[in-house]
């Protein structure tokens, strides 16, 4: 079984968000707007990028990384190169793009979960996808957490996990490190 890796930026009161900003809020772009940049806190995105094994999307996300993720050659080249899961009840073989390299849609969490049994090749990423983030932890499917958290409160937004009254998951932190910008790196496992 591979395992399925959640990564965010997300604010302190747990609204995630790309580094472009999100339509929608009036906070939008907070990801950029008065964090001063510290490279050394964006690591783990590169990290990831040479971990993972495969990309997994909401049908959100896909539709927004798909124009653009294939142009950015030096940033993405393993991402590019990589298997893509997108999960979604819409999206159509004909909503793919041609030049992003092999998609699969997933129809529900079930495919998911045999995606998770069956997939061989390293961990599967999973970036931006808020909805499809929450229902994958209700399901008890991520198994891990990478978190930028940023030194901001902003009361709306899209929230990284679900209110859904639910058992207790404990996580356990196996990496961390603090930045001189505020973000905080938090890596977490989820205990089963």
């Amino acid at each position: 079984m591979t395992d399925l890796i959640y990564t965010a930026f997300v604010s302190i009161d747990g609204v995630v968000e790309g580094p472009g900003g999100e339509p929608g809020y009036r906070n939008s772009g907070w990801t950029f707007d008065g964090i001063d940049f510290v490279p050394e806190a964006y690591e783990l995105k590169g990290r990831e990028q040479q971990e993972a094994g495969a990309l997994m999307l909401g049908r959100v996300s896909y539709q927004a990384f798909s124009p653009v993720w294939p142009t950015m050659t030096e940033e993405f080249p393993l991402y590019n190169a990589m298997p893509k899961f997108v999960v979604s009840t819409t999206l159509t073989e004909d909503d793919l793009v041609d030049n992003w390299g092999e998609t699969t849609i997933l129809r529900s969490l079930d495919d998911v979960a045999r995606v998770k049994e069956e997939f061989d090749g390293g961990p599967i990423s999973v970036h931006g996808s808020a909805t499809l983030a929450r229902n994958l932890a209700d399901a008890g499917l991520i198994d891990r957490y990478h978190l930028l958290v940023f030194p901001v409160v902003l009361g709306a937004g899209k929230r990284m996990w679900s209110e859904t009254d639910k058992d207790k998951q404990p996580l356990r932190l196996i990496e961390s490190e603090s930045y001189s910008n505020g973000i905080q790196k938090l890596i977490y496992e989820v205990v089963r």
